[in-house]
């Protein structure tokens, strides 16, 4: 039940309905807490007016070889966290905090078999954008089997006017990875404040078989709310969650997006920092996954929609050539449970289908049925191809359970203030390298739903209690995040392969930002939990340098509204 400390607060807010929807301390407001706009009419941005727009390409400011070993190449890469101004809704402007002060950041191409260097420097004002705490940061990329020192633990925090160079490895199968601020009890805020990105990864197999070039389209969905002023709003409802009015793909409020007659690619990112999603084309035709969260799906799997929490990455193909010249097909949103929805959030975006011209770089002739991502990265060290993991291979069954216990969001029982407590030893399960684990993900909470990240991992979804006992269609590829809806369960088999690096610790939580900081997540290690400790093995460091030592250059993009 809802304490008479919540119903006060909730007051404070204004008036609303509330419904309890069972489980522990499970009640959700039927209305809104003053989440919607504020802004004048001329202020508000109209569905498929916005130009749609790629983000930029970040070149390295440094290629070359380890050793001068041409088998080792490497790339280094230079990012500046800072203010900027975007403009988000028509004639106003929105201060954000950004990877080089725009939303989304620079996108980063990298290359399997290439490693990264990525120096991040914060050059944020001492207070948050969104909050009144130190304006410190946390960059985890999602996706990479990274050491537990650069894989963004919560404490590992670069402060304001400090620097740390994140190394990524990318000996991963290809995938669409991103990367955003993980910062301890501030994630939301500042992911929601604009610090998020693309980090695509391809190899061989994925340029042999998927469109690129211009036919690869990145496609970050997030939602947000406007002060009359155009600044962000912000209001996570008591810690349940943020759902804003306004949709925006790439930063731009309902874009629309000119499409040639041919067959494109999109990776489909859930930035939100809390909204869920199930897009449809509004012609009713298919659409074809062949990517999940950690790479492609060995059987293409054709869907009328699918199901996207906060995180997870869904690559979709979407044949144009059946479309007649200047026809408009929309992107529509579906929605799901306990969603807060708006006027216009049931609208994502809009494609326009031109003319053809130009060349057919980087298109594919038809839909492809089935796709090779070339097995494991390390069958020599004991790898197995995620797909390939089988329910016998397992050597330890775990039971994970996402639960609300009087207000506060936990996993079995646990907090993140709890792993702090104990000088951050407490462990949920301690795999060895290259074994083979069996997790189910429970929701007990009732009256919302989870989007589980498990850090490092890519995982086969072999069950749920939902769906026949099966996966959806759509999550028929390696998954590193799980939606667990509403009293679901997901049981997914694993393998902790460290690459040939030792393990350490790695944090799993709930990819519902809010619910991460309040306090949803815990730890696991691989191996010996002391090694690589992600605090202190690499902290960051004062930043001695100008402004002005890494100016960032972008690659030639695509015309404006392709």
């Amino acid at each position: 039940m809802t304490s008479r400390r919540e119903v006060l607060q909730f007051g404070a807010f204004g008036a609303l309905g509330l419904a309890g929807m069972g489980g522990n301390d499970d009640v959700v407001p039927t209305v809104p807490l003053l989440t919607q706009s504020l802004l004048a009419p001329q202020n508000m941005p109209v569905p498929y007016a916005g130009v749609f727009r790629r983000p930029p390409v970040l070149a390295p400011f440094q290629t070359g070889f380890d050793d001068g070993d041409p088998d080792r190449p490497f790339a280094r890469y230079a990012l500046t966290e800072k203010l900027g101004q975007a403009q988000f809704v028509p004639g106003l402007s929105t201060t954000i905090a950004g990877y080089n002060g725009i939303f989304p950041g620079p996108t980063i191409r990298a290359v399997q078999g290439t490693r990264c260097e990525v120096r991040i420097r914060n050059a944020l004002p001492a207070k948050g954008l969104l909050h009144t705490n130190a304006f410190r940061t946390v960059t985890h990329l999602h996706g990479s089997a990274s050491l537990p020192q650069y894989d963004g633990y919560a404490h590992d925090f670069t402060a304001p006017g400090g620097v740390k160079t994140y190394h990524y490895p990318n000996w991963q199968t290809a995938r669409t990875l991103w990367y955003h601020d993980h910062n301890h009890h501030l994630t939301a805020q500042n992911v929601y404040s604009g610090l998020a990105a693309f980090y695509p990864l391809s190899d061989d197999y994925e340029r042999g078989q998927l469109p690129q070039g211009e036919f690869d389209v990145p496609l970050m969905i997030s939602d947000a709310m406007f002060n009359a002023d155009g600044s962000l709003g912000y209001n996570d409802r008591l810690h349940v969650g943020l759902y804003g009015d306004i949709i925006l793909v790439n930063g731009v409020p309902w874009p629309t997006m000119k499409v040639k007659p041919r067959i494109y690619r999109f990776r489909v990112l859930v930035a939100s920092i809390s909204r869920s999603y199930r897009p449809t084309l509004s012609t009713g035709d298919p659409m074809y996954v062949v990517g999940t969260d950690a790479g492609m799906t060995p059987i293409v799997q054709a869907v009328s929609s699918w199901r996207h929490g906060t995180a997870e990455r869904y690559e979709i193909l979407v044949d144009f050539r059946k479309y007649r010249v200047g026809q408009k097909i929309d992107l529509k949103n579906l929605s799901n449970k306990n969603n807060v929805n708006f006027a216009n959030t049931g609208k994502i975006m809009r494609f326009e289908v031109v003319a053809d011209s130009g060349s057919n770089l980087g298109s594919i002739s038809s839909i492809p049925a089935t796709l090779d991502d070339g097995g494991s990265v390390h069958p020599h060290l004991g790898g197995i191809a995620t797909m390939s993991l089988t329910p016998d291979m397992a050597k330890v069954k775990r039971q994970l359970k996402v639960e609300k216990v009087n207000g506060v969001w936990k996993i079995n029982g646990t907090t993140w203030d709890d792993v702090a407590a104990s000088r951050f030893t407490k462990l949920f399960g301690n795999p060895q390298p290259y074994d083979v684990e069996q997790w189910t993900i429970t929701n007990a909470s009732g009256g919302w739903f989870h989007p589980v990240h498990i850090h490092l991992i890519d995982a086969k979804i072999i069950g749920r209690n939902t769906n026949g006992g099966k996966p959806f269609a759509w999550e028929n590829g390696p998954k590193d995040v799980f939606y667990a809806g509403e009293n679901e369960s997901i049981t997914a088999l694993m393998q902790f392969d460290t690459g040939r690096d030792a393990g350490g610790r790695y944090m799993i939580h709930c990819h519902n930002l809010v619910h991460e900081d309040h306090d949803m997540m815990v730890q696991f290690a691989v191996g010996d939990y002391r090694v690589n400790d992600p605090i202190t093995s690499d902290p960051a460091y004062a930043d001695t340098m100008s402004m002005d030592a890494y100016p960032p250059v972008y690659l030639p993009g695509l015309p404006a509204g392709t």
